[in-house]
């Protein structure tokens, strides 16, 4: 086989991936795709659905800035942080918070802008 049909294979599947990782996104905006397998307590997660956003309240919100202060975090906008972030969507997931405290900074701020993207966004 020519390098050059190679190198077209390997082009050919590597846009069928975005694609498929596109239209995954695309029917679910709460699912955060990892760029690698993550690896948590012996297990591979190659994504996290946040979908469970959708069923928290202003209790939890108020529940994730008492555990912020309580560490000695002061924020104007807590809301805008990693930290709440990361505590929003472990309750949104009932996964432990250090599942996303351990996500590598890529992956966080992932998780961070489909929060704040449920937040802040439009209906």
């Amino acid at each position: 086989m020519s390098e050059d049909k190679k190198i077209f294979q390997e082009t050919a599947k590597e846009e069928q991936t975005a694609e498929k990782k596109s239209n995954e996104e695309n029917k679910n905006p709460y699912l955060v795709v990892f760029y690698k397998p993550f690896e948590f307590e012996q297990k591979s997660y190659r994504s996290v659905d946040l979908s469970g956003l959708e069923n928290l309240s202003a209790a939890d919100m108020i529940a994730v800035n008492k555990i912020i202060e309580r560490g000695g975090t002061v924020n104007a906008l807590p809301e805008m942080s990693v930290e709440y972030a990361c505590i929003f969507s472990a309750k949104a997931t009932n996964m432990p918070v250090e599942f996303f405290n351990a996500l590598p900074a890529r992956e966080a701020i992932k998780v961070k802008k489909v929060v704040t993207n449920f937040l802040y966004g439009e209906d």
